[in-house]
């Protein structure tokens, strides 16, 4: 059977296993889960806590983003590239990879998703955006993205010289960096303070899967 994944195509979550089935080359039936069909008996009796994405792997459930990716790579080691430190690579690269994963999962995306929520989704409510707010998270991803200068002028990658998850799980934001008027990739005097964060990004959003 095709492995369905139940989703939207503008949900960022979503998008991020798309980037993985498209990596991976698993053939997928996308199942478009329309905005209050969550809370639907026969949706909450596969994701409990009326979200999305969540996947039908031949009568397999599974959701969260990420826990699906890292079950995509498990499952399908035959297709694609691997994604994840090989066991024979060792201890410490498997270390350095869940750092990498926390990295992503602690410190890029609970800032830069703020942000969002105050440039995108508040306005699409009909709501104001605070710019107070904005003013304080922008200083935090400011910040934030010093670390990451400081990990990717050593490593052409966050846990390495090769693309594992932990990279392509920043993509969905990344490519939202402009409809947020987050200009750290943009605008030269923050490029000229972190040349290796920009170099990194702009690799990742122009990678075929985020094409297709």
């Amino acid at each position: 059977m095709t492995l369905k994944l139940y989703g939207r195509l503008q949900s960022t979550n979503t998008q991020r296993v798309i980037l993985i089935l498209k990596e991976k080359k698993i053939p997928y039936e996308l199942v478009e889960v329309e905005f209050g069909q969550n809370n639907q008996p026969e949706r909450l009796q596969f994701q409990p806590f009326a979200e999305i994405p969540y996947i039908d792997d031949d009568g397999f459930i599974l959701y969260e983003s990420r826990a699906i990716a890292r079950y995509l790579v498990a499952a399908y080691p035959e297709h694609g590239p691997t994604l994840v430190p090989p066991p024979s690579a060792g201890l410490r690269a498997q270390a350095l990879f869940e750092q990498a994963l926390s990295v992503e999962a602690f410190n890029f995306y609970p800032t830069v998703s703020s942000i969002l929520m105050e440039r995108l989704f508040k306005p699409f409510i009909g709501q104001t955006p605070d710019e107070a707010e904005i003013a304080t998270l922008t200083e935090k991803l400011d910040a934030r993205l010093a670390g990451y200068e400081r990990v990717l002028s050593k490593s052409k990658y966050l846990a390495g010289d090769e693309v594992t998850l932990a990279d392509l799980f920043h993509i969905p934001l990344l490519t939202l960096f402009g409809l947020g008027q987050i200009d750290d990739f943009t605008n030269d005097e923050k490029v000229k303070k972190w040349p290796s964060v920009a170099r990194w990004a702009n690799e990742l959003v122009q990678r075929g899967s985020v094409q297709a």
